[in-house]
């Protein structure tokens, strides 16, 4: 199986000048616990933002998320693989990093986000 067979394709992008307020509201909004950070240019790298590390900037760090963007909290550059992998050597690679999302990439325009759940679901309907 590849990637491109079970990644998610309609991916929710936010400003990498967002306040991490915005990016709280638009992963509310969305019902989603990452966001993509957008490129600056078309040679920058892509970034991933997530609850955890929004929460580790408001509680360690007392962060006020009206003044703190999402780039100064975002991880970036991200570990992204293409879309005709197999899926078993982006399991691989997630468990041997400890990530739990890469992005999906062609020529490095995004075209979608692969999850440990999107595998693991995967697996499980196999398994029925």
């Amino acid at each position: 199986m590849l990637v491109k067979d079970i990644m998610v394709r309609d991916v929710v992008k936010v400003s990498a000048f967002a306040t991490l307020r915005e990016a709280l509201a638009l992963m509310k909004r969305h019902s989603l616990k990452s966001l993509v950070v957008e490129q600056q240019n078309a040679h920058d790298a892509w970034g991933l933002i997530t609850y955890t590390n929004i929460l580790k900037t408001i509680v360690a760090e007392s962060g006020d998320i009206d003044l703190v963007n999402v780039y100064d909290v975002c991880a970036k550059p991200v570990i992204s693989v293409g879309e005709n992998l197999d899926v078993k050597h982006v399991a691989a690679l997630m468990t041997d990093n400890r990530v739990k999302r890469v992005l999906v990439l062609r020529d490095n325009e995004l075209v979608g986000l692969l999850t440990m759940d999107d595998i693991i679901g995967t697996v499980l309907e196999i398994l029925d």
